[in-house]
């Protein structure tokens, strides 16, 4: 909790809109989620917990959206999740679009609802057109937003807001942002949730070996290119998953020229 606010006091330099708060498989976490909002919103920032439903009850989420709303939270980040290892019941929700529904239904538009969405397609879906469908379901059942799985490709962001327009989809969708500290955790990471690392980029990282200011220093060419080109692109803002770090973020945000008159996105890890 003192690194995560050590953090948070150097990430808020850049006047982000939210710090978003993770989520522990099947609400493991939500103690510490729960404490980690109260210290952020302590400060005057805004935080947006995440909230997954796999593994829980309508009586287990409508406590939750009650303590949020006491406390003054206006944003929630709303997923599926993923069962703990060894839990067998899913409890009463199957999907994101359902959790959705529900908080719409109990709550009206008192919440700001995040959602994901995968611009490489998520890594259970059976295939692009229902891995869009799916995405849609949420939209409709009452999303105001998106964050997306971080990604290294511009062209799959692209290509993913350009279907998204087609099916009628017109809330904003912001593109995950992946800082690189290291590459032999990144690929294990990319690898098991489905995030593509382009053969190029992965050729060079293992071409560096452990020379980690090198790796470093090209981590931070790429993110910093990537997020140039989306912005370009007309990305409406950039969410930084910074894994309770703020250096990679904050030198990226500098070399992008976004600094306290501008607004991004950060996400507090717990």
């Amino acid at each position: 909790m003192a690194k995560l606010r050590a953090t948070r006091a150097e990430l808020a330099v850049l006047n982000p809109v939210f710090f978003s708060v993770t989520y522990g498989a099947g609400g493991s976490t939500r103690e510490r989620t729960l404490a980690a909002v109260k210290d952020i919103a302590a400060t005057g920032s805004d935080a947006a917990p995440h909230l997954s439903c796999i593994g829980s009850t309508r009586t287990g989420i409508r406590e939750i959206l009650a303590t949020y709303a006491a406390q003054g939270v206006r944003r929630i980040v709303a997923l599926r999740g993923d069962l703990p290892s060894g839990m067998a019941d899913a409890g009463e929700f199957r999907y994101a679009s359902d959790l959705v529904e529900f908080i719409r239904a109990e709550t009206g538009d008192q919440f700001r609802l995040e959602v994901a969405a995968y611009p490489e397609w998520h890594p259970q879906a059976r295939s692009p057109r229902e891995d869009l469908l799916n995405f849609k379901r949420k939209v409709d059942a009452g999303a105001d937003s998106a964050i997306t799985q971080y990604f290294y490709n511009a062209d799959a962001y692209e290509h993913f807001i350009a279907e998204t327009t087609a099916l009628g989809i017109t809330i904003p969708i912001v593109p995950g942002i992946m800082p690189i500290a290291g590459f032999s955790k990144l690929a294990r990471f990319s690898d098991a949730c489905g995030a593509e690392i382009p053969r190029w980029m992965r050729r060079k990282f293992e071409s560096l070996g452990d020379d980690a200011a090198s790796i470093r220093a090209f981590g931070l060419d790429v993110v910093t290119e990537l997020c140039q080109r989306l912005l370009a692109q007309g990305a409406p803002g950039l969410h930084f998953y910074s894994m309770n770090q703020s250096g990679l973020t904050l030198e990226i945000c500098k070399r992008l020229g976004l600094m306290p008159n501008q607004q991004v996105s950060g996400d507090a890890q717990v």
